[in-house]
């Protein structure tokens, strides 16, 4: 298996999914998986906020990025494909600070 692979990621997750037969036990259920995206990032938040190591928030973050990409399995999209898609938009959007912080958004007048 590559780790470099974005390709191997899928599979490994997909792999994780057939594993628990995600499909046909409610784990693929996108309302679920956006509660589940919730809860991780409120596990991000609080790595954050009450100052856990490093190590604690690229765990958690790396959660999120499974769920993420089990989402796109569940949805059946290629995540990788919008991933591209999506950074050739913002890339082309002006930024604008917004109370103090950078913030790079389709704004509108």
């Amino acid at each position: 298996m590559n780790q470099d692979s974005y390709q191997d990621m899928l599979a490994v997750v997909q792999a994780f999914h057939d594993k628990h037969d995600f499909k046909n036990t409610g784990g693929e259920e996108l309302a679920y998986r956006v509660a589940l995206m919730a809860e991780e990032l409120g596990e991000i938040s609080a790595c954050v906020t009450k100052g856990k190591s490093v190590e604690m928030l690229a765990e958690e973050c790396a959660d999120l990025f499974i769920l993420l990409i089990g989402t796109a399995i569940s949805a059946d999209f290629d995540l990788k494909s919008e991933f591209w898609n999506k950074m050739d938009k913002i890339m082309q959007r002006e930024s604008k600070m917004v109370n103090g912080r950078i913030r790079v958004s389709e704004f509108r007048d």
